[in-house]
């Protein structure tokens, strides 16, 4: 009888040193919650070096008036507000360079997609050999550099020495004469440099397809484009997303391009994009707080469109 209280109480103590120890060894509340900032302190402090502050300086200068007077301390930055931002939606120009880059990189986006979606499809017939060799082809064209790639394409379009105008009998007609003609030699080059990341990406995305999936549609007779329409794209509509927008941010913002292609923007500048726009106002006429405003203003526009474009597929739906 007196061994049980006792018995009894060392089971009892035990239980509570237990519990003492669990209750030590409990991870803290705020410990879990703030363990992953703590792993993506680093990468936060090198962003934050490499693209807030420069964004903070961008629209900083787009709000004073910072010509070569102030970059040289002839004279001091004088705060302006709106006024540059004025200046530039008053001027006609600015409108008409700003529908020719929305267009062109329109163009540049679906064309993109198409190559790349159908490069990709492609892939996935074929064999191994014409596989590797396509696959090297395309990253071969991704990794040249775009100065590089831009003054090859002009000598395969030279109107006295390309092999081009050779080969489609139409003697020395110049392609970058033209608005149409520049803007679509243009496309042609950033097609080619760009269509392998979508087509790398997307093949990744079609092998991780379940097979048993793509046999059932072809048991029921589906066309290849009936199989991509309703079965491959919506599986890989994640994916598409992904390089949907980082078409969009290349292909809104090509500069090199049509430098380098046009000789600075085309004649009379016929074939300015924004990114061109800024650069010539910002270096060409000392007027570094336009050029930076031009460059707010892209930032905007491209945020919208990805935030827009992020609010639509959510509403249909889809996890990102």
């Amino acid at each position: 009888m007196t061994g049980s209280p006792v018995s009894s109480g060392g089971v009892v103590r035990g239980r509570v040193r237990v519990r003492r120890g669990l209750s030590r060894s409990s991870p803290r509340p705020w410990a879990s919650s703030s363990t992953p900032w703590i792993y993506l302190a680093p990468a936060l402090v090198v962003l934050g070096g490499l693209l807030v502050y420069p964004v903070y300086q961008l629209g900083l200068i787009s709000f004073l008036e910072y010509t070569q007077a102030q970059v040289s301390g002839g004279e001091p930055a004088t705060f302006q507000g709106f006024g540059n931002y004025a200046e530039l939606f008053g001027d006609r120009e600015f409108w008409r360079v700003l529908l020719a880059t929305v267009l062109f990189a329109a163009a540049c986006v679906v064309s993109t997609l198409g190559v790349g979606c159908a490069l990709a499809v492609l892939l996935t017939r074929v064999r191994a050999v014409p596989r590797l060799a396509l696959m090297l082809a395309g990253l071969g064209a991704w990794a040249t550099p775009a100065v590089t790639g831009s003054t090859v394409w002009l000598l395969l379009f030279d109107p006295d020495f390309g092999p081009v105008n050779r080969m489609l009998g139409i003697g020395d007609h110049s392609w970058t004469y033209g608005r149409y003609s520049a803007f679509l030699l243009v496309l042609l080059e950033v097609v080619w440099c760009s269509f392998p990341f979508v087509m790398v990406t997307v093949y990744a995305g079609i092998r991780a397809v379940p097979a048993e999936v793509l046999e059932a549609a072809a048991l029921d007779g589906a066309s290849q484009w009936r199989v991509w329409r309703s079965v491959l794209a919506p599986m890989l509509r994640p994916i598409l997303v992904v390089v949907t927008i980082q078409s969009v941010i290349w292909d809104f913002k090509v500069f090199t391009q049509i430098y380098v292609m046009t000789n600075g923007g085309g004649i009379a500048g016929q074939n300015m994009v924004l990114n061109v726009y800024a650069y010539q106002k910002a270096f060409a006429s000392s007027q570094y707080s336009l050029g930076s405003a031009i460059g707010v203003v892209m930032l905007l526009i491209l945020l919208a469109v990805t935030l827009v474009y992020l609010r639509l597929l959510r509403r249909q739906g889809e996890e990102l």
